[in-house]
């Protein structure tokens, strides 16, 4: 929680187009002049020696855009954190390892500036049905969570509140930030640059489009309204508009809490297999995901007096869907790789664009393995995980079975990275879910197989593409 004796506040954020315009292409003009100034000092120096001049010289760069980018705030620093969770098979690593370290901007925005918005979204005679505490609870890049009382009923809410201009600003930030990156000269431009920059401009208007997410937000509370396992925040159509969005406020401890982390280890299995099982389900079942990898998006209900734990689930800006174009080829490598069988694993891969059918059968073999280790969290009793990833009881340990960098690890090794295509576009958003889960059980310190969570989902799957390319 923000409280005015811990936290200054500002008055507002600046988004006229102008300035920031201004202010980014300065940044990207003396980045890009520097790293070519030092590219040149380089060139004669050896061949190994002028790779690692170049790298260290982006990197500088690159760290120097990122601070410029983070003192503008606003809707840029939201740009600069989707670059880097959906550009690391794009950018250059010494870019998405600057772009990670933008923080959202806990700074909150100054009551007077808030109390304005609500009164011009709401109106003076909704509004004054709400007693709102002008102390944030959180506040971030795009906008603030207030915590409200109905007078009426003393109802608890939340009130999320867009910042003024925010919304406005984003195709202006876009275009500087691209061309920012073209200062740098880091970056082949092109028609996949193309598609993967207009994915994220999609994706910051939907994270602005409260309407949206209200109704994303029912859509969830509906599908899971029977399930006790999971919370939805209640939606309050009379007090959201396009830029405010009114919730029930739901009680819950972050994931990462002493509370939760204190937990019993079959409490914290429960939870684990609960973020699993909802996982297939958005997958498999009803092929729409929040795609924001962030455990952040989690609480945690502790039962008492007999009740049993739940999982509150927040923030459904991200949330999309997704055409069996793309599903039916992932379900198919997915069942592949829990069968160990090599065909449904290729073919998938071929029709996602990750691999091509002519490629040497070293590299296809290789990501046929890599595509097994990614299940091995599920594997069957066929196919057991390494002796190092079991308990004494034969539970599989999330943490310590270190798979994210055994599979990096491995993918670096092999020559995989000299003939991977680029995926689809959404491909990346279900990666960095699948990332997200895994390291949200991982933080839980969880031990338990997950083949028995799998299991029930595995007929869902297709067992081939034919009928599907054949239309």
């Amino acid at each position: 929680m923000v409280r005015k004796s811990d936290s200054k506040y500002v008055e507002k954020i600046r988004t006229g187009s102008f300035e920031r315009k201004y202010l980014m292409a300065k940044a990207g003009v003396v980045a890009g002049t520097r790293y070519a100034s030092k590219s040149a000092g380089a060139m004669l120096k050896s061949q190994d020696k002028r790779r690692k001049a170049h790298k260290r010289a982006l990197a500088q760069e690159a760290q120097y855009l990122v601070e410029e980018l983070g003192k503008l705030k606003g809707s840029v620093v939201k740009i600069g954190q989707m670059m880097a969770l959906y550009g690391e098979l794009f950018l250059p690593q010494e870019i998405t390892d600057a772009l990670h370290t933008l923080e959202e901007d806990t700074t909150p925005v100054a009551w007077t500036t808030i109390h304005h918005e609500l009164v011009k979204e709401l109106g003076v005679e909704r509004l004054t049905e709400l007693d709102v505490d002008p102390v944030p609870l959180g506040a971030a890049s795009l906008g603030q969570v207030h915590r409200a009382t109905r007078k009426s009923d003393g109802k608890q809410l939340c009130l999320k509140v867009q910042y003024p201009g925010v919304a406005e600003a984003i195709d202006s930030d876009l275009s500087s930030v691209a061309t920012l990156i073209k200062l740098t000269r880091s970056v082949k431009m092109g028609r996949d640059f193309d598609q993967w920059f207009n994915e994220i401009r999609f994706m910051m208007h939907r994270e602005v489009d409260y309407h949206e997410e209200f109704h994303t937000t029912r859509k969830f509370g509906r599908l899971l309204a029977d399930d006790p396992r999971y919370v939805v925040p209640e939606v309050f159509e009379r007090y959201s508009t396009g830029a405010v969005l009114c919730t029930s406020y739901e009680e819950g401890h972050n994931v990462n809490s002493d509370a939760v982390l204190g937990l019993s280890l079959e409490r914290r299995n429960d939870i684990s297999k609960w973020a699993l099982d909802l996982l297939f389900k958005e997958l498999f079942v009803w092929k729409e995901m929040q795609t924001d990898p962030n455990f952040g998006n989690y609480r945690v209900r502790l039962g008492s007096d007999g009740a049993k734990d739940q999982l509150v689930l927040l923030d459904f800006g991200a949330a999309r869907t997704f055409d069996d174009s793309i599903m039916k080829p992932v379900q198919l490598m997915i069942k592949g790789g829990y069968l160990r069988d090599r065909k449904k694993v290729l073919e998938g891969a071929v029709a996602v664009n990750f691999m091509q059918a002519h490629f040497p059968p070293k590299v296809l073999n290789a990501f046929t393995e890599i595509v097994y280790d990614l299940l091995e969290p599920v594997a069957n009793g066929q196919n057991p995980p390494p002796a190092f990833a079991l308990n004494q009881f034969g539970d599989y340990c999330w943490v310590e079975s270190d798979l994210p960098a055994r599979v990096a690890r491995k993918a670096t090794i092999s020559a995989i990275s000299k003939h991977f295509n680029m995926p689809p576009k959404e491909f990346l958003f279900l990666q960095r879910k699948l990332v997200g889960v895994y390291t949200m059980i991982s933080v839980l310190k969880a031990e338990f197989n997950g083949q028995e969570i799998f299991d029930p989902y595995i007929d869902l799957l297709v067992d081939t593409l034919e009928p599907v390319l054949s239309e």
